[in-house]
Order: structure tokens, then sequence, then C-alpha cells
């Protein structure tokens, strides 16, 4: 985060002086404990400063980087997962390239009759089903889609720099997002390269 002149300000005197009250900040700036109360919450929420009470504010050693790095770190997929785009298994493949196109999606969920996870189609897996002469609204997804155990998944829980992780490692575009039950998995979200790339510009302008 870009921090103003003030804030600079308070940073350094806290550096200097920690711990520090509110009202002797405030009287080395020749300011009101009331018009600094807001740039004290601002740095100590993000994690420049710290109080505690009877005691004042003191610096805590971190640099923007550092606080931005542990700030990611606590991300979790829930917090940015999107709505998944899904099929059923019986859907002709020539509708599952329709409804790629109309979402705009890379990838398809692929869903039996009780809506649990059994497939993922890619656009390499479409591609490659029409290069053939065979008509595309006879052939099921079913025949054609990557299935268990060969499907990376993640959870809601889970932190999103290892959801991350995974579509470098996999080389894929997407992660089904699941809730697991007895009988199988249920999707309920997606994690794509999209979503990774939304977090980054959200962090360069601050909105995060």
């Amino acid at each position: 985060m870009e921090l103003s002149d003030r804030q600079e300000q308070i940073i350094e005197i806290v550096k200097k002086d920690g711990p520090i009250t509110g009202e002797n900040i405030a009287d080395r700036l020749n300011l009101t404990r009331a018009t600094l109360r807001p740039d004290l919450a601002i740095l100590t929420m993000a994690g420049f400063l710290d109080a505690r009470p009877r005691v004042g504010y003191f610096f805590t050693g971190k640099t923007g980087t550092e606080l931005l790095t542990e700030k990611v770190k606590k991300f979790k997929v829930k917090e940015f997962q999107s709505i998944p785009v899904v099929v059923t298994e019986n859907v002709s493949v020539y509708d599952a390239i329709t409804t790629m196109f109309l979402e705009d999606v890379g990838t398809l969920f692929v869903t039996n009759n009780h809506s649990l996870l059994v497939g993922v189609l890619s656009r390499k897996d479409l591609i490659r089903a029409s290069m053939g002469k065979q008509d595309l609204s006879e052939i099921p997804v079913h025949i054609i889609m990557t299935r268990m155990p060969n499907i990376t998944v993640c959870e809601k829980e889970d932190l999103l720099i290892e959801a991350a992780q995974q579509l470098i490692e996999k080389q894929i575009d997407s992660l089904p997002v699941v809730i697991k039950k007895e009988e199988g998995l249920e999707v309920v979200g997606r994690i794509t390269k999209t979503n990774m790339t939304k977090v980054l510009v959200n962090l360069v302008r601050d909105d995060l």
C-alpha cells in the first residue's frame, strides 16, 4: 500500500521513540489526537504498527513487501472462487463445445445424475474430439473427458496460494472447488488463472 507523507512521519516517530502514545505522536506533529486517529488505525490494520493498551504504539519491523506476502498467504479459496460451469456426463461433445463458447470458459466440469464430479473437459479435449469425422452430436462427453484420479481439486478452506501452485504444477487452467461427501465430490466453485490475475491486479490497486 502507498502511505501518505503523514503516515510515513508517524512510522518514523514510532520507529525512533516507540512505544509511544497517540497523544505524544499528535504533539510531535502539532495535530489533535482526533485528526491523527484515522492514520493510526490504517497503519495498525495494515500491520506497520501494533498497539498495546496503556503502553502505546510500536513499530512491527515489517516492510510493505513482507506485509503483502503475509496477506497473500492468508487468502483462502472461498474468498475468490467463481461459479462453476457444469455439464452432465451424457451431454454431447457438440453441446459441450457450445457451452464452453457461450460461457467463455476454458474448462467444463462434468457431473453424474447425482450432481457429483466425474470428469473434467478442457479446450484440448474438445478440440481433439472435433478433429475426426465423427458426428459430435452423437458422442457423449464421458467418452473423452479426463476422469478420476487424474482430476486435481481444491476445497473452500484451502489456501489460495496452494491452489495457484497446483495450477502451475499441473499446467491446467482451472480447478474445481469441491465439498467432499460420502458418495463423492460436489462441485461448488472454480479457481482459474483469471481469478489469480484479478487477485494480483486488486493487490496492486490496494483493493484487498
